[in-house]
């Protein structure tokens, strides 16, 4: 059965927020936005939400604590929280005897799947194609194309708004020797976003390596030595860094993933930015080191009826090129970096756990491309509020275009980070309203970024900061700023 067509908006009655794509910052966004009265809609090409659905392997969970859930560390009271889905689902009181502050990513994603189902404004199943400022009416125009099942188009339509927010997320990243094998369909070389589809198929593979030395590499790595004989794991796990290196997870070491040091960061001089990030690989592409001590664990394990386990693991070593070895075998051409040895390395299966590359925001905005600001570079300014910096004589003020995980050469490591999804939220709320309906507190570190501009006594251990009086439950509609 075809679907109607969507309406389009009557031109008298904007939305005051489109976003693109629905992923777990934007449906953050709409689940803050519900409660302030905002005309919104968001629209995702998906058919539903699934968040990383070839990495929900069984037993893992989030390297955040549930409370950085849509929500909460916004405002714990919203109805969109975490503990509230729970309680809807009559979980509640088995949670909380679990004790558990870091979630497993399938119940994580059954949240997230919970909201969406229940939030309204959000359209999946709908393409954006195309995204316009018309000079006459000061307004976004938002080309919309509801999919079939299929994927195929079925219904064209429109929608036009005030403000727009970017949440189109990452695509998997593969590096440029391994393009030509990873579009092959002879040999199985796959990134890992796409593991569980293809796990059968790699377990049984007669030689699988691993490529990549973040969280999910990882991961699957220990998935698959789970899975393979004793002695005959026929396992190599392969990364350029220097070590397989444990997640930064100190307390103060956590900091970074703050509201203090994202303003800090932001205030650098943009040299100073892109010398800092590759030095803080640290922070978020290592290990979690539970997930570092279970592969010591299995490894040993595999010794227990003598010999050493079939699975070889190395750090520093870099993939120069690759290609077929035969029909249906690999060879990957490596290089140790700090040796300057290379070697050949043949395998029967690739798995790249080499990340995501944030999607470039001008592949939607056509026109508009030309128009946003840019640092040396050449990529897009940012504001502290999350705006791109768009030329005034093209879009007036009082019409922006925000951006989710599109920021992190301006806003640092925390901006994929989960734990800041809230905050990011209520202050583009705060600034696309006017007003605040989602106070922001004053300091959230302990550690102070940088040296104040002036000297001054400290407070005194009287003094204490004054809180802001609390939000009201039944906010109303919220003006919008002209």
């Amino acid at each position: 059965m075809t679907p109607p067509p969507l309406p389009p908006t009557p031109p008298a009655e904007p939305h005051d927020l489109v976003g693109i794509g629905i992923g777990p910052f934007n449906l953050s966004l709409a689940a803050l936005a519900h409660p302030l009265g905002l005309a919104t809609a968001f629209y995702d090409q998906k058919p539903a939400f699934h968040w990383h659905p070839g990495l929900l392997i069984e037993g893992t969970t989030l390297q955040v604590p549930y409370l950085a859930d849509l929500v909460t560390l916004a405002d714990p009271t919203n109805p969109w929280s975490f503990l509230n889905y729970q309680r809807h689902t009559d979980r509640l009181y088995p949670f909380y005897f679990a004790e558990r502050l870091h979630i497993q990513r399938t119940e994580y994603d059954a949240y997230c799947r919970w909201v969406s189902d229940h939030l309204p404004g959000l359209h999946f199943g709908h393409r954006v194609d195309a995204v316009r400022h018309d000079p006459h009416d000061n307004l976004f125009h938002i080309d919309v194309t509801r999919t079939g099942t299929d994927g195929g188009a079925t219904a064209p339509g429109r929608a036009t708004a005030r403000n727009i927010v970017l949440g189109t997320g990452t695509v998997p990243h593969i590096p440029d020797p391994l393009k030509p094998l990873a579009d092959a369909p002879a040999v199985p070389v796959i990134h890992s976003s796409d593991y569980l589809r293809h796990r059968e198929l790699l377990l049984g593979a007669g030689h699988i390596t691993v490529v990549g030395s973040g969280q999910s590499g990882a991961e699957i790595f220990l998935d698959l030595l789970r899975h393979r004989p004793h002695g005959r794991e026929r396992l190599h796990w392969l990364t350029r860094t220097e070590a397989f290196a444990p997640m930064e997870y100190s307390k103060l070491g956590l900091e970074h993933f703050t509201p203090d040091y994202t303003r800090y960061f932001h205030h650098l001089p943009e040299a100073t930015r892109d010398q800092l990030l590759p030095r803080q690989w640290q922070l978020h592409k290592a290990v979690d080191h539970t997930t570092l001590a279970a592969i010591h664990d299995e490894l040993y394990h595999h010794t227990l009826h003598g010999g050493w386990p079939d699975a070889t693991l190395t750090p520093g070593v870099d993939v120069r090129t690759a290609g077929r070895a035969a029909v249906h075998r690999i060879e990957l051409h490596l290089e140790h970096t700090q040796q300057g040895t290379r070697s050949r390395h043949t395998t029967d299966a690739v798995v790249l756990a080499t990340g995501y590359r944030e999607k470039p925001v001008e592949q939607l905005l056509g026109d508009l491309a030309p128009h946003i600001g840019r640092d040396t570079a050449g990529r897009p300014l940012v504001d502290a509020h999350h705006r791109l910096a768009l030329d005034p004589h093209t879009v007036p003020p009082g019409r922006h275009i925000y951006v989710q995980n599109a920021e992190r050469h301006t806003h640092g490591v925390g901006t994929p980070d989960l734990g800041l999804g809230a905050w990011r939220s209520a202050t583009i709320l705060n600034d696309l309203t006017g007003t605040t309906p989602y106070p922001q507190p004053t300091r959230t570190a302990f550690t102070t970024f940088g040296l104040p501009m002036t000297t001054h006594s400290p407070p005194t251990t009287h003094e204490r900061p004054k809180n802001p009086p609390p939000v009201p439950r039944t906010t109303p509609r919220l003006p919008m700023k002209n």
